[in-house]
């Protein structure tokens, strides 16, 4: 690689005066000796157009956004600064990362530097449903508070509504696109496609055509996942005919002949090069392990902010109103505080402990709640196998019910579960089951679950000894990977609760002070 100069100062670069590069570049001013005696150079502006014609000839030429764009307090680790460059010198192409590797905020910061340079109009981001606001809208306020960013969520009126905003990024889930598919198209100022977790485009679905087709217009395109092949080899060929439709087989069929043998009518196997094949229709591309940032801590600790349905804030409300009245007449102990945070807890995983009839749903079955679906999403992007816990039986079960209807294997571990070894073993020693549902009480000490290297707080608990224990079990020797404690909240009383956890503070001995917290005016 033939080495140039580059001057920060001014954003110019020097390379030496060639035949080649004086083409490339004529009326380019000429430097005396600027690569030693009788070596003379150009200097030439370091843009991504001239560094994407120089690194063509062989020149290393760096990043320009990575020299001069002004990433404020959020510096880059060196995963996003490698796939930083790779979206911004190319228009088409994956970011492959996985969970916790960055990507969200590294496509706001490729868009933006490129939007920023002149090199591209406005963003369109399509996403699932449950990370519009709260991974979308807060990471875009976090990390370029300068852009204007609308959601597109709602009725057709309100989406086209919003749309009509001037907006600098747009953010629609995957079905709604179809909503407004039309009046989007039409939106020439709009030339930047990021689709995150674009192996929702794996299969041949009518989603899956329309996309194709709405994204043939955008200049720019890039295709998020931490899991490009969910499923099988196969699952690429969707995805290559979204974001580059020339890097596959123009048909199906053709791609499953390439990647698999057939056995019989029913069933055909991954041949043994399936992964290199595949990998090379999803061109060109970036991907990193969590395990390969090495800036970032053994253990990634988040919180991630999930909205309630109008029946679980109604609910909430009408049982907070009343403990309010309690406390003013003085009738609260921290027993029955418990008792009543217990209850509002139980509001926004979803179920409501009601003696004899027991669990009853404050969700309509036509009203997705966005907890179920922020779950799921987080399952389904981590790679390997995942821990979630809930502290009520019921809403374990509950949640098992919404797991397997996602077609998410679950092993079930509370109370009123038996045989607890084997499920542990399975779980541990074998491929069976993805998921490990369970009340944190019952593998808080002991057990080594190192298969799994992610752990969801589906809600909080109030005990900090338990709470350690429970994270512990991924953190043990035998674990190869970095680990992900991700913790799902909605209301005041789970973030508090987290927040005194977080700080090793014993959560019993502020009860009522959380329970005061958890007030509708707070909600």
């Amino acid at each position: 690689m033939q080495h140039v100069i580059v001057s920060r100062k001014h954003q110019m670069l020097v390379v030496p005066h060639t035949g080649q590069t004086d083409n490339m570049f004529p009326g380019a001013p000429m430097l005396a000796d600027a690569f030693g005696l009788d070596n003379d150079g150009l200097a030439v502006p370091h843009g991504i157009r001239e560094t994407i014609m120089l690194r063509h000839l062989g020149y290393d030429v760096p990043n320009p956004g990575l020299w001069h764009y002004d990433f404020g307090s959020l510096k880059p680790f060196k995963v996003q600064q490698h796939t930083f460059d790779m979206m911004t010198t190319a228009t088409r192409s994956y970011v492959l990362n996985e969970m916790g590797t960055g990507k969200t905020k590294t496509a706001l910061w490729a868009w933006d530097y490129l939007h920023g340079n002149g090199l591209c109009g406005k963003l369109l981001v399509v996403a699932t449903l449950s990370t519009l606001r709260f991974v979308w809208q807060a990471e875009a306020f976090a990390t370029v508070p300068h852009r204007k960013v609308a959601v597109l969520h709602g009725t057709k009126k309100q989406r086209l509504e919003r749309l009509a905003e001037d907006a600098d990024i747009y953010v629609i889930n995957h079905d709604g696109l179809r909503t407004i598919q039309a009046e989007l198209s039409q939106r020439t100022d709009i030339d930047v496609l990021c689709l995150d977790e674009v192996a929702v485009y794996r299969n041949n679905s009518d989603r899956s055509k329309d996309m194709r087709k709405f994204g043939a217009r955008f200049r720019i395109v890039w295709g998020l996942t931490g899991r490009p092949m969910p499923n099988e080899p196969t699952d690429v060929w969707g995805i290559s005919k979204v974001v580059t439709p020339n890097t596959s087989p123009k048909y199906f069929r053709q791609a499953q002949e390439l990647l698999m043998t057939k056995i019989n009518n029913f069933m055909w196997r991954a041949r043994p090069e399936a992964i290199e094949r595949a990998m090379a229709m999803l061109q060109p591309n970036v991907r990193y392990a969590l395990d390969t940032v090495v800036e970032l801590p053994p253990v990634i600790s988040r919180t991630i902010d999930v909205p309630m349905t109008n029946l679980q804030s109604a609910t909430y409300t009408k049982l907070a109103r009343e403990f309010k009245a309690e406390i003013a007449g003085g009738q609260v102990t921290a027993v029955n505080a418990a008792v009543a945070m217990g209850k509002l807890l139980q509001v926004s995983g979803g179920w409501v402990y009601a003696g004899p009839i027991g669990s009853v749903p404050v969700f309509k079955t036509d009203e997705p709640m966005p907890r179920h679906q922020t779950l799921i999403d987080l399952i389904n992007e981590n790679e390997r196998k995942v821990i979630v816990y809930a502290p009520y039986r019921h809403t374990i079960d509950g949640l098992a019910a919404v797991l397997e209807k996602a077609g998410i294997e679950a092993a079930i571990v509370h109370g009123g579960v038996s045989g607890r070894s084997e499920i542990f073993n399975l779980f541990q020693h074998t491929t069976k089951f993805k998921v490990l549902l369970a009340h944190p009480q019952c593998v808080a000490h002991g057990l080594t679950l190192t298969a799994a290297d992610a752990i969801i707080w589906y809600q909080p608990i109030t005990s900090l000894e338990i709470y350690d224990q429970a994270n512990a079990r991924i953190t043990r020797v035998g674990q190869a990977h970095k680990q992900k404690i991700l913790h799902l909240q909605s209301t005041p009383v789970e973030k508090r609760i987290y927040s005194l956890l977080r700080s090793k503070q014993k959560v019993q001995d502020t009860l009522l002070e959380m329970l005061s917290e958890a007030m509708p005016d707070r909600a």
